[in-house]
């Protein structure tokens, strides 16, 4: 098939080139777009308790919480003078009679609203929108802000956290793109050592990228898509378009140098790398795929992206780079770059007969047990930090410290009491009208028993509003609501009460994150209220327990349905029963290496400063999930890359060792440039400043060099060599025949040097040099 489709790229060459670029102009106009149909939310599951219970207290009760808190700081003035709530008053004269404003609720009204040290407060501004437009009508709320002499503001919420989110993510992508063009031309340059042959792999990772996004302007139309489906299409598209040219440019021109004339040269590439680059697309298609069967948006679009951004580099290697090989021919070692002495001379030893790969390859194959041991083992340490990982939702910690929300975020962690700012929410609901007899009875009994919890500072509701009212005393209030003369019971009253639904919150002791506050809300949810009263939760403390639970019930399953899929795909490929699960096995342990990274880097904080972020004390909990499903694919890239041309060595002499000595000596050192170019990218994408990006671009990097050097070059080798034959065992006939079209096109030296008998297995394995011959 693939041999069929080199053939027509190279007679159909100028059709396909014109159609590629007719797809680039019309994509040019929606690419840049793309950022404006994404949203900056998405990371809750919409059938979690906690959104269940927002969502009944919206419809029953009108609550709205979209909210923005503009916190007001003055050095001169205390809270308690005068001037100090004139001041505010006049900063708001026009936000409060602004249409899109739904109510103030000022320190005035709740007093926990004032810092500990008496010298800030902080307003909340209830929008009359939703969380989705909310971001787009801050500019004009900021405006009506005024500033007034001796008192500054900050405004905070989560409306401004999503803005900024947007906003960083765009500012992080455009520094990474523009970091990792220069860099990934560089290293191409240095590994072709051609102007032509370096401009082709960029090509093809650019139309990738930008036809994809203007897909993504598209899809983003019709459904929700999030913001960081960006960061993962660019860091995709770059990586994996010039990986992918990389390995069949370098095949055509080794075609080339051996005599092959350039359509030739153009086809049998496609029939051997081509083929590679299809099941490598294929599988890293599978590992993103993965992300698509979480109930979290942002996974599903991150998936979506980057499967869009993946499939379309593979079609764009397999057509439009066949066409321009055979256009440019032997012009594409055109324009020749000068070096480095020192570089020279180790490109030129991958050519004699002492070259590095060939020597590596003498060393694993004479020491394979210690080699594994040693490896297994030290891929084991990396990964032992994971056993103390802390999961937990981001919050606007994971943007840096010079963005409103975050500024906003750290006055209030450091001046205010965080626990009365994040408590418990209850939504409540009871058979019949709240405010009965009876329901004030089994409430009343309810909040007692919540309060003698001791991790419990306070409960806030309409029958504990009081600690002196005594139960009698309640029933008596109540029995008639309007006459209620009291304003702050008849301000709680009229804002948490609505027919049989009513609003409790709790107030716990401890921290929002503090795994004793959602320990608390696990206890709250098991415990039944009883008397027909239905109890739903939310709260910082129920949304962060249910975002982390809701990612690691649906982990295992998608864990299930890659392994399963990437089993069958690398079974079709390789025939073998063995080398699947061998494969999925040794990309399982450079990704935990990594995920000891994230435990030693983000969240105790190793490196922070070289890295430009503070320590979080937590690790995000969707990071070990992305970096699974995209490191997966991407490590299983080189996988197929390194055991194809093992394959092709095979199915010539059916003798393993042999093989894996020959197919390292000739794959090792493009694996590396390629890694090489996927770790730049990747590194591009850790000077991000929203943590979630840099977490990805960090763990990618050190998961990709790890892959490269230890993984492909030591332990996946040594463990085939150790294996022997069981690599290939397939319980049917014919598993070690070749395909047609490599029995049909192997070169002559290669058949030659392929064809050794007689020898003792160190002779044979000393024979082999890069080129293939004796």
């Amino acid at each position: 098939m693939f041999y069929a489709i080199g053939k027509l790229a190279t007679r159909y060459r100028w059709w396909i080139v014109g159609v590629w670029l007719l797809a680039g102009l019309l994509a040019l106009p929606f690419a840049p777009r793309a950022s404006s149909v994404l949203r900056s939310g998405g990371f809750f599951d919409p059938n979690a308790e906690s959104q269940k219970a927002i969502d009944l207290l919206t419809s029953k009760l009108h609550l709205n919480l979209t909210t923005v808190q503009v916190i007001y700081d003055s050095k001169q003035y205390r809270v308690e003078d005068p001037i100090f709530t004139q001041k505010v008053e006049q900063s708001l004269a026009q936000v409060r009679n602004w249409s899109m404003v739904g109510g103030v609720v000022s320190y005035t009204d709740n007093p926990r609203q004032i810092s500990q040290d008496r010298h800030a407060a902080y307003v909340n501004v209830v929008l009359k929108t939703d969380a989705d437009t909310a971001p787009k009508i801050l500019p004009q709320l900021e405006q009506r802000l005024r500033h007034v002499d001796g008192m500054t503001y900050h405004v905070g919420g989560g409306a401004v956290f999503y803005e900024d989110i947007q906003q960083v993510s765009e500012n992080d992508l455009r520094r990474a793109e523009l970091l990792a063009f220069p860099f990934a031309i560089i290293a191409l340059l240095l590994v072709f050592r051609s102007v032509v042959a370096a401009i082709l792999p960029g090509l093809v990772g650019g139309f990738a990228v930008v036809v994809t996004l203007a897909m993504l302007f598209g899809l983003g139309q019709v459904t929700d898509l999030s913001i960081f489906v960006l960061n993962i299409t660019t860091l995709f598209g770059l990586g994996l378009g010039v990986d992918y040219s990389l390995f069949i440019v370098s095949r055509f021109r080794e075609e080339l140098a051996r005599g092959r004339g350039v359509n030739e040269a153009t086809v049998l590439t496609i029939a051997t790398a081509g083929r590679a680059v299809a099941f490598s697309g294929l599988t890293v298609s599978i590992g993103l795929f993965g992300l698509t069967f979480f109930r979290i948006n942002m996974l599903r679009s991150v998936g979506l992206g980057g499967m869009l951004v993946v499939l379309l580099a593979v079609a764009a290697a397999l057509t439009l780079l066949p066409a321009l090989l055979s256009i440019l021919g032997t012009r594409i070692n055109a324009f020749p770059v000068r070096v480095p002495r020192l570089w020279r001379r180790r490109q030129a030893a991958q050519d004699d007969h002492h070259g590095f790969w060939y020597r590596l390859s003498q060393f694993v194959m004479r020491y394979p047990v210690r080699i594994f041991v040693s490896v297994l083992c030290l891929l084991v340490a990396f990964g032992l930090p994971f056993l103390g990982v802390r999961f937990s939702a981001p919050d606007a910690s994971i943007l840096p410290p010079y963005v409103p929300s975050r500024e906003a975020y750290d006055m209030l962690q450091q001046r205010f009491n965080l626990r009365e700012t994040t408590p418990i929410i209850l939504a409540v609901q009871t058979k019949g009208d709240v405010l009965s007899d009876q329901n004030i009875r089994n409430l009343y009994a309810y909040t007692k028993r919540i309060e003698a919890d001791p991790r419990v500072q306070r409960v806030d509701s309409i029958v504990s509003a009081d600690p002196r009212f005594t139960l009698d005393q309640y029933e008596l209030l109540y029995h008639n609501p309007k006459l209620v003369t009291d304003p702050y019971l008849g301000t709680l009253l009229k804002s948490t009460v609505s027919g049989n639904t009513m609003l409790v919150q709790v107030v716990s002791k401890y921290e929002m994150n503090d795994i004793r506050s959602q320990e608390l809300v696990v206890t709250i949810r098991n415990t039944n209220p009883g008397n027909g009263i239905h109890v739903l939760v939310d709260g910082g403390s129920a949304a962060d327990y249910d975002y982390v639970t809701t990612l690691y019930t649906d982990f295992p399953k998608a864990v299930l349905i890659i392994f399963a899929i990437t089993y069958l795909v690398l079974f079709l490929l390789f025939r073998s029963l063995v080398l699947p699960l061998k494969a999925i096995l040794m990309n399982t342990l450079s990704i935990l290496a990594s995920y000891g990274a994230l435990v030693i880097i983000f969240q105790d904080g190793f490196l922070h400063q070289f890295l430009n972020f503070s320590p979080l004390g937590f690790v995000e909990a969707s990071s070990p999930i992305l970096l699974f499903c995209t490191l997966f694919g991407l490590s299983m890239d080189y996988e197929v890359f390194l055991l194809s041309r093992i394959q092709e060595t095979f199915w010539q002499t059916g003798d393993n060792t042999r093989s894996v000595a020959l197919g390292l000596q000739r794959s090792g050192g493009i694996i590396t440039s390629a890694a090489v170019i996927v770790i730049v990218v990747s590194a591009c994408f850790a000077t991000a400043d929203v943590i979630l990006v840099k977490a990805l671009g960090v763990g990618m990097a050190l998961a990709v060099f790890l892959d490269a050097t230890f993984v492909r070059g030591l332990l996946v080798p040594s463990t085939m060599r150790l294996l022997g034959d069981w690599n290939w065992w397939l319980p049917f006939k014919g598993v070690q025949r070749k395909p047609p079209t490599l029995d049909k096109y192997m070169l002559d030296e290669d058949a030659a040097a392929l064809s050794l008998n007689g020898h003792s297995e160190s002779k044979d394995v000393q024979d082999i040099n890069v080129g293939g011959k004796l």
